[in-house]
């Protein structure tokens, strides 16, 4: 059975199908997965910003982590679990969709950058903490990260407006 194949049979599947036909299911896990969204992607812009060096450059790296991090995972978490249950709803159809590989490729681009950031340079943080100016390589992790956000917001909301799903 191919991948398409088991797509197609979790949308037909009896909760897939429940979802779908109610006038509440869809609307209902859009509004759960944009306040996740909300919540993690605002997280993560302080975070990056800070390690840019453009705002709350008066608290420490680790500080803002500390306190960012729980929030950005309760969003994080939130946002997986609605998104996927609207994958659920329609995923024969969004398997096909460009917009649909182009968020899943971005949502595993950024995960590779945090794991990548927290392994190397994040390591040495007691060296950088309070410096206003982090180093170049938390710089790149801040601004790729931002950048793949960015995509991945943008390729959700395409999905929306993409009534071709073999685009």
């Amino acid at each position: 059975m191919s991948l398409f194949e088991v797509a197609k049979a979790v949308e037909a599947s009896p909760i897939a199908t429940a979802m779908r036909v109610s006038n509440y299911w869809f609307p209902l896990l859009n509004l759960i997965h944009l306040s996740g969204l909300v919540v993690a992607a605002g997280t993560v812009v302080y975070w990056d910003l800070r390690l840019l060096g453009r705002g709350l450059s008066s608290a420490s790296v680790s500080q803002v982590g500390k306190s960012l991090l729980p929030w950005t995972w309760g969003g994080f978490g939130v946002m997986f679990v609605s998104g996927s249950l609207l994958v659920v709803i329609e995923a024969g159809r969004l398997y096909t969709n460009v917009f649909f590989r182009i968020k899943v490729a971005a949502l595993l681009l950024a995960g590779l950058n945090v794991l990548i950031f927290h392994l190397t340079v994040y390591r040495t943080v007691e060296a950088w903490d309070r410096a206003p100016i982090t180093p170049l390589q938390a710089r790149v992790a801040g601004a790729l990260s931002l950048a793949l956000w960015f995509c991945i917001m943008a390729a959700g909301r395409a999905l929306g407006y993409s009534l071709d799903y073999n685009t």
